[in-house]
């Protein structure tokens, strides 16, 4: 397989690292454009041309682009209406300990630098079992109804007691399964079962267990995925965010996070999480090195993945967020994705995607004004609350934390669409109506009180009185 690396200090344009799959087809956009219109099952070719707005010419043809826009909002309305639907959530990341080495992250902190004899100065965290704890009841009582949760892969972090004895048993853990006792650092956080039980409380919904903490919670045993993912559903885990997908090329992971599962095993634990019953999501996370012959491919396996699952309630593109990643600090990329490159990424994601019902605009990624026009190019969900989002913002991402629901409604009715609340799995809705102040409803503990961001609450955690 052929990978690239490229100089420190020069640019490479993306899609110059001689990969196998290039954006090369013997199908005509024309022929592309006419499929997605009568509703007929796309092929990888038809992906690329419409990627590309045509293979026979440089760049994106701006009126090609319209069209494309044009047939994958016709095809979102047709498939879930006006609605525009939103959950009210917290993300809880756990800890941002990691050895992986992702070159386009910058969440993780060298795990080395946890350890207690560690003088290496910092901004990461580790939360333990009883501080995930106390965070969701205070978002519970707030009115959220989902957790998320997705953490670094610290290398004290094991499933359960049983499996730290058997990382614990080989001679060299460290170095042959990327173990180390939770006394040799300053934060213990304790096991992902406790964890899970942590932040399941009281009726929280807990989405949570990529695939790839999904390897982390059994690596060093033959434990299978499904083993895995039912211990922790037993835990407490409701579903299963379809991060860590990236780009599900190989070729293209070699370059981007070489230390991470590839794409069979993201695919089998994806796989395994829906076997042992529990709902999906999946992602794309694109406009780095790869090219549009990767995004198509990707979308082709995300769609035989729920051809053989019906597990995936939501498809997610995430545009690559560049500027304080190894990727573009070694200069191996000069940015992200383009506005054009954003907008057609949502629309070929919902002509493509025919068995997946919900395509999600993530205004962390895009900002609110782009976020708000990828509803117009096949996008009808538009995230959630995100009562603290850390990934992006380490990354450079500049686009906030937080959003109330009086923001969701004004925002959604100002480009004529629905605002809807909705839970994790879409089943439980609750339009907003024209009357404000808006709050959720659906959490177990809300009750339609407005969100506050935190800095409108008093230290004492109510909300601020109109006197003070």
């Amino acid at each position: 397989m052929d990978t690239f690396e490229a100089p420190a200090d020069t640019g490479v344009p993306r899609g110059r690292f001689g990969f196998e799959h290039r954006p090369v087809t013997d199908q005509s956009f024309e022929n592309a454009l006419a499929k997605a219109r009568s509703g007929e099952r796309l092929d990888v070719d038809d992906a690329i041309e419409l990627l590309t707005t045509g293979t026979d010419a440089d760049g994106i043809d701006d009126a090609r682009k319209e069209l494309v826009l044009e047939a994958a909002d016709r095809r979102r309305a047709e498939v879930v209406g006006e609605a525009v639907t939103f959950v009210a959530n917290l993300n809880n990341n756990v800890t941002t300990a990691c050895n992986t080495g992702c070159l386009f992250c910058n969440f993780k902190d060298t795990a080395a630098n946890f350890e207690r004899d560690s003088e290496v100065e910092h901004a990461g965290f580790t939360k333990t079992p009883a501080e995930s704890r106390a965070i969701v009841r205070d978002a519970l009582d707030r009115g959220i109804y989902e957790v998320t949760s997705v953490s670094g892969l610290h290398p004290a972090f094991a499933l359960d007691e049983d499996h730290h004895e058997a990382l614990a048993s080989y001679d060299d853990p460290a170095s042959e399964v990327n173990y180390k006792p939770p006394e040799r650092y300053e934060t213990d956080p304790g096991t992902y079962v406790e964890q899970m039980r942590a932040m399941s409380v009281d009726g929280a919904h807990l989405h949570s267990m990529t695939p790839e903490e999904a390897y982390h919670a059994k690596r060093g045993t033959d434990r299978s995925y499904r083993e895995t993912y039912r211990r922790l559903q037993e835990a407490g885990l409701d579903s299963v965010p379809g991060t860590a997908a990236e780009i599900l090329v190989d070729e293209v992971r070699d370059v981007i996070c070489p230390g991470k599962i590839g794409t069979d095993d993201w695919l089998d634990a994806m796989e395994a999480a829906a076997e042992a019953g529990l709902p999906t999501t999946a992602t794309i996370m694109y406009g780095h090195v790869e090219n549009e012959a990767h995004r198509a491919l990707h979308l082709d396996r995300v769609r035989d993945l729920q051809d053989r699952t019906g597990a995936i309630t939501e498809f997610v593109p995430l545009s690559f967020v560049h500027e304080t990643t190894p990727l573009y600090e070694r200069g191996v990329v000069d940015g992200g994705a383009t506005v054009h490159e954003d907008e057609l990424m949502i629309a070929v994601s919902r002509l493509y995607l025919d068995n997946v019902e919900h395509i999600q605009s993530s205004w962390v990624k895009y900002g609110d004004e782009q976020g708000l026009k990828m509803l117009s190019c096949g996008a009808d969900d538009f995230m959630g609350t995100i009562l603290s989002e850390e990934i992006t913002k380490r990354a450079g991402g500049g686009h906030g934390e937080f959003r109330s629901f009086d923001e969701y409604a004004r925002m959604i009715r100002a480009v004529g669409r629905v605002p809807v609340e909705r839970s994790t799995d879409y089943e439980q809705r609750r339009v907003l109506d024209d009357e404000g102040p808006h709050g959720p409803e659906l959490g177990p503990r809300a009750d339609g009180t407005p969100l506050l961001h935190p800095a409108e609450r008093d230290p004492a955690g109510e909300p601020a009185s109109a006197d003070d």
